[in-house]
C-alpha cells in the first residue's frame, strides 16, 4: 500500500510540474494579439478565477477604507484592456506553485517557510532576476506606486496589518485576489481584497517594472497541496 501511495505521489508531482511547465511555456512564446492569456486560462482552470466573459476588475469596494489608502478609480471591466506582460504572469504561476507553505517569521524558502515579504522576495528573485529588499516597507519604497484600478497580475499590494503603513506585502493575482504569507500559524494561500479586514488596511499598490527584471526560466516551484487537491 506504502509503494501506491508513493507511486501516486509521484504521478501527482509529474502532472502539476509538467502543466506548470506547459503554462511558462504559453507565456514565454509570443502569441499572437487574439489569442487567451494564458494565466487567466490557468486561473479559471483551477477555479481561482471568474471566467473572463464575467471578470469585473475592481472598483471602491462598499466598505470603509483605511487612512491614507490610496483611493480606488473607475476600472476597466474588459479583461483585454490589461496589460499582457508575461513575466509578470509567470510570475504569477510560480508563486501558486507555493500555496500551502507554512509561514515561518524571518523564513525565506519553501523548506522553512516565508513570512510575507520572504515569499515576495523570492518569487521575484527566482523568476525575474530581482533581488527586492527584505522588509515590506523597503518593497514599497523600492517599486512605483500605481492606482488600484490599475492592478495587474503580479503587482504587489501593501497592508497596515501591525499598525503601520506597508507592514504586510502580498502579489496581486487578478479577479481582486492576492497570494500571500500570511500569519503565523496559517500557510501561503489566495484572499480577497475586498473582504472587510483586507480593505480597511488596504495601503497601496506598487509595481516592479518589466524593464527592471532580468527574464530567466524559472525554476520548479514545490508542489502545491492547494492546487493538487483542485485538479
Amino acid at each position: 500500500m506504502s509503494q501506491i501511495n508513493a507511486c501516486n505521489t509521484l504521478r501527482a508531482k509529474a502532472v502539476h510540474r509538467l502543466a506548470a511547465v506547459a503554462v511558462w511555456a504559453a507565456l514565454i512564446v509570443p502569441a499572437p494579439a487574439h489569442a487567451t492569456d494564458a494565466l487567466a486560462d490557468f486561473l479559471q482552470q483551477q477555479g481561482l478565477a471568474a471566467p473572463a466573459s464575467a471578470l469585473v476588475y475592481p472598483t471602491a469596494p462598499a466598505l470603509p477604507i483605511a487612512p491614507h489608502a490610496e483611493p480606488a478609480e473607475a476600472a476597466p471591466a474588459a479583461n483585454a484592456d490589461r496589460p499582457q506582460r508575461p513575466l509578470h504572469s509567470s510570475l504569477v504561476v510560480h508563486a501558486l506553485g507555493f500555496l500551502g507553505v507554512p509561514y515561518r517569521l524571518g523564513g525565506n524558502s519553501a523548506e522553512e517557510g516565508f513570512d510575507c515579504s520572504g515569499f515576495v522576495q523570492a518569487a521575484f528573485r527566482q523568476v525575474m532576476g530581482l533581488q527586492l529588499p527584505r522588509i515590506a516597507r523597503e518593497q514599497a519604497r523600492a517599486t512605483a506606486p500605481i492606482e488600484r484600478s490599475e492592478l495587474a497580475p503580479g503587482d504587489l499590494v501593501f497592508f497596515n496589518t501591525l499598525g503601520r503603513r506597508y507592514s504586510h506585502v502580498g502579489i496581486y493575482i487578478g479577479d481582486y485576489r492576492f497570494v500571500h504569507s500570511p500569519r503565523s500559524g496559517a500557510r501561503i494561500r489566495i484572499e480577497r481584497m475586498d473582504v472587510r479586514f483586507w480593505a480597511t488596511r488596504f495601503n497601496g499598490a506598487r509595481r516592479v517594472p518589466a524593464e527592471a527584471a532580468t527574464a530567466r526560466a524559472p525554476a520548479a516551484p514545490p508542489v502545491s497541496i492547494e492546487l493538487l487537491a483542485l485538479r
